[in-house]
């Protein structure tokens, strides 16, 4: 019967019960998946930037990337946080735990000039980080070309 109740009771032990109870089990895993919806959306970096597009094939991302930006007023941002090009290279160092072969996804605003562009990737040579990746948004092969750019993001190493 269900329950666990038995109809024939001799004396004063309970018979053993043995059905599953994964009751805890579904409130942990709901608990989980509820901190994962949450936690999920912070892990993204939240700078505005207009993208140029790309129609090259999507290199796979690291667990940990490290996004520098370019913004369309030449300022530089570290993932979230502003960044001075002179502290850039010291700032990275204790970033990536002084790793110079972390790759290294450079963003760029489309309205940048090529110059302030070369500008920065001179800094990260300098600071000895030589795996830069360049980022853009994917768009669909000149055959098939639309008028809005995908809204994903593709790492187009150069």
């Amino acid at each position: 019967m269900a329950g666990g109740i038995r109809e024939n009771h001799t004396g004063d032990d309970l018979a053993e019960n043995h059905e599953i109870n994964v009751t805890p089990f579904i409130d942990v895993m709901l608990v989980l998946l509820t901190i994962f919806m949450v936690a999920a959306p912070l892990a993204t970096v939240d700078v505005s930037v207009d993208l140029p597009a790309s129609t090259a094939k999507p290199a796979e991302r690291p667990d940990e990337p490290v996004y520098i930006t370019l913004k369309e007023d030449m300022s530089l941002s570290l993932g979230n946080e502003a960044a001075a090009r002179e502290t850039l290279g010291a700032d990275l160092d204790r970033l990536t735990e002084g790793n110079k072969d972390a790759r290294i996804f450079l963003r760029a605003d489309k309205a940048v000039d090529y110059g302030a562009f070369m500008e920065v990737m001179n800094l990260l040579r300098d600071a000895g980080y030589l795996k830069i990746a360049l980022v853009g948004l994917e768009t669909l092969p000149s055959a098939q070309l639309s008028d809005e750019p995908a809204s994903a993001e593709t790492r187009v190493r150069p």
